[in-house]
């Protein structure tokens, strides 16, 4: 039996996921903000039979104070983990600033991800072939780190916000492998393609517009969590993988500049430390 958690798994790609693990057997721990809809990720455990090996933790994952007690919650949990799987995500019609100084977006795609990773490596290493899956954007390269203004006081727009804090994500998965280098976890960042998976979180009229776009041309969920699911029973190679779908994406793109992510990883990360 694995164990997995799913943080934003209450939702689209992660509900998926988290429910195919424990269709297959294993433990699954889902982190999600929405109370309602993790009791519904629990009864449909339950239907599976699968009650006693799912679990729902609640929390505010754009508060770098509780995503460090989700780790602590994990590790009290679990000894061992053999995966950590990472989509949550959300949009913000306007900037909103979180308690710590973030920019909502910027705090959800990255902090979020980047405290979860490193603070739950210890236990991703006690399993014999551990995987840190990141659904992101990554070989897209439109959209920039603005380095003088990172939590986007000057220049808010939600398209300029998700394009950053993509682009941060990729460059975290760079650094991820960078600290860890003789680690067993491998790290992949993964594209998943345009997915049905919900556009509750948008504001009207993008709302309509995105479902009708979906409707027609987005994949379910059952189609794009395949390719993921395959990498994270079989990951090849070691360190960072980077996909779009099932194609390997080029390691010197330079969204995965190594420079870049060093400093990215410099800049944040004083958020490790309780």
């Amino acid at each position: 039996m694995r164990t997995y958690v799913v943080s934003g798994g209450t939702n689209g790609m992660g509900r998926g996921i988290a429910l195919h693990y424990l269709r297959s057997g294993d433990r699954v721990t889902v982190v999600g903000s929405d109370p309602a809809k993790g009791r519904r990720l629990l009864d449909e455990a339950a239907r599976l039979g699968a009650a006693e090996r799912a679990a729902f933790v609640r929390a505010d994952l754009t508060s770098v104070a509780e995503n460090l007690r989700v780790v602590e919650e994990v590790r009290a949990r679990h000894d061992s983990l053999d995966g950590l799987v990472l989509t949550a995500l959300r949009h913000f019609p306007r900037r909103v600033e979180t308690p710590d100084g973030h920019e909502a977006t910027f705090a959800l795609y990255y902090v979020s991800r980047f405290v979860l990773s490193h603070g739950l490596t210890g236990l991703l290493e006690r399993a014999p072939v551990p995987v840190i899956v990141n659904v992101c954007g990554v070989g897209i390269t439109k959209g920039r780190i603005h380095w003088d203004d990172l939590s986007l006081k000057r220049r808010y727009s939600p398209i300029t916000a998700m394009l950053q804090a993509g682009r941060a994500t990729d460059l975290l998965g760079v650094a991820y492998a960078a600290q860890h280098p003789d680690a067993r976890t491998r790290y992949l960042l993964h594209h998943p393609g345009f997915t049905d998976s919900g556009a509750d979180t948008l504001a009207q009229p993008a709302r309509t517009v995105v479902k009708l776009l979906a409707k027609a041309f987005a994949q379910p969920v059952e189609k794009s969590i395949r390719p993921i699911i395959d990498l994270m029973d079989d990951p090849p190679g070691t360190g960072l993988l980077a996909y779009d779908r099932r194609t390997p994406l080029d390691p010197s793109l330079p969204t995965l500049d190594p420079a870049a992510a060093r400093r990215l990883y410099d800049l944040t990360s004083h958020l490790l430390r309780p």
